[in-house]
């Protein structure tokens, strides 16, 4: 069961003073219609000021919302509201999603496209009936939804095409932050988060050194990942997967766990916190033993809420992982966990591969993914430098390279870092002892 948050908590996550207190005038009782929890997915109704009401979803567990109010804000004061509706604890416990609600998470549409017209709020959740013939209309509804929001991500992808090759026209020096927010707007708009989300972090690509060359990277992979929402048709079915996740089509917990799962001893090699849309975004890093699998388990957490602690590094968990679909699969959820056996617990330096053998992995990882941004690595038998370690530059020398020079004291020494295009993350290394030293 999901802890329930504060009040602080739900407003932290808004967008901007005013949709604070926008958020805080619709969380009144009597502004909902049925609002209700099931499956860690808040839904409700809220009344407007037009006749239907405006649906409202918000999967607590990544967190993510969905809403069939007009705002470009995300999240906007309805999502917000039902948020604080519940924090108060005015949202009853419910058997099941109502069908329009349930519908959201598996297609990403909004709720004026997926809901049904008879499954409006207003009745209580709505069970699915099992027949033959329901299924099939229910399918259907899939159907036309899906292709609805393929037409509006492909006009925005179309946009961002021509919008790309007039700042190329034009020069990297003429480029705005005005006009990066105002293309990543139009793509939310147009339902295409994921690539919204590139476009708006242009700004801070701008303000860092060598940003000339960087901006253009950065314009590079956009403009061949339009190309590639495009001309999907013709990918391979998992570059296919992987171009739908980058422009922002989720993928449900649910169909995730339903995939074949991977058991092996999974090493967790280190994590790393960091803010991304008022949220604590934590990434922990693991490899497999047996299967030399590198993972990425993600957890998310509003400011002030405890983040997943479950998995230590340095320790070594037994678990079946079930890996999101793509082309280079990497970020996974641990589906089962099994209790330490002789092999768990500390003590034990991970298994390494050497910076040739490395490099080759980061390679394979780019041609199958090309906009892979991140990748784990497990460097055995390197002695650090200072300011690159087995021959990866480091993205910045910080204190964590300096504790590194400390345990090597010029002796090679297993590192376990996460790769980036500029330079490596240290993460932890392991001492004469076999502890785990977190950098």
């Amino acid at each position: 069961m999901i802890e329930r948050w504060s009040r602080d908590q739900v407003l932290a996550l808004a967008p901007d003073a005013p949709s604070r207190a926008a958020a805080s005038a619709v969380a009144a009782p009597g502004m909902w219609t049925s609002p209700g929890v099931a499956g860690g997915v808040l839904f409700g109704a809220c009344r407007g000021s037009g006749p239907a009401p405006y649906r409202a979803c918000v999967d607590l567990g990544e967190p993510a919302y969905r809403c069939s109010c007009p705002s470009r804000k995300s999240p906007c004061k309805h999502a917000l509201g039902l948020l604080l509706l519940w924090s108060a604890g005015h949202v009853p416990e419910a058997a099941a999603l109502p069908r329009w609600a349930s519908e959201w998470p598996s297609q990403g549409a909004d709720a004026r496209t997926a809901a049904d017209p008879a499954a409006l709020p207003g009745g209580g959740p709505v069970l699915v009936p099992e027949g033959a013939g329901s299924k099939a209309a229910a399918s259907d509804r899939r159907a036309g939804a899906g292709a609805a929001r393929h037409a509006r991500v492909a006009a925005g992808m179309a946009e961002l095409e021509r919008w790309l090759a007039d700042q190329v026209r034009q020069g990297l020096a003429a480029a705005g932050e005005h006009e990066w927010e105002g293309m990543a707007k139009r793509l939310v708009d147009a339902q295409a988060p994921g690539v919204a989300g590139v476009v708006s972090r242009l700004a801070r690509v701008r303000s860092e050194d060598g940003w000339p060359g960087r901006l253009l990277e950065e314009y590079a992979l956009l403009n061949l990942l339009a190309v590639a929402y495009r001309r999907r048709a013709a990918l391979p079915p998992e570059l296919a997967e992987t171009v739908l996740m980058r422009a922002g089509f989720p993928v449900t917990r649910e169909a995730v766990l339903a995939r074949p799962a991977v058991r092996d001893r999974w090493d967790v090699l280190g994590l790393r916190d960091e803010t991304q849309d008022r949220l604590t975004a934590r990434r922990v890093w693991l490899r497999g033993r047996r299967t030399g699998r590198p993972a990425l388990v993600l957890s998310f957490a509003p400011p002030g809420q405890p983040l997943d602690a479950s998995l230590v590094t340095g320790t070594t968990i037994d678990a079946d992982l079930a890996f999101y679909p793509g082309a280079a699969p990497l970020r996974a959820l641990v589906a089962t966990r099994r209790p330490p056996g002789g092999e768990g617990g500390t003590g034990r330096v991970p298994p390494g591969v050497s910076p040739d053998e490395a490099m080759g992995e980061v390679a394979a990882a780019l041609a199958a993914d090309p906009w892979t941004d991140s990748w784990p690595l497990m460097l055995a038998g390197v002695v650090p430098g200072a300011s690159s370690v087995g021959g990866f530059p480091l993205r910045r020398v910080t204190r964590a390279c300096r504790r590194l020079l400390a345990v090597s004291g010029g002796r090679p020494v297993t590192v376990a870092a996460e790769w980036t295009p500029y330079g490596l993350n240290l993460l932890t290394t392991w001492d004469d002892d076999g502890m785990a030293v977190i950098l």
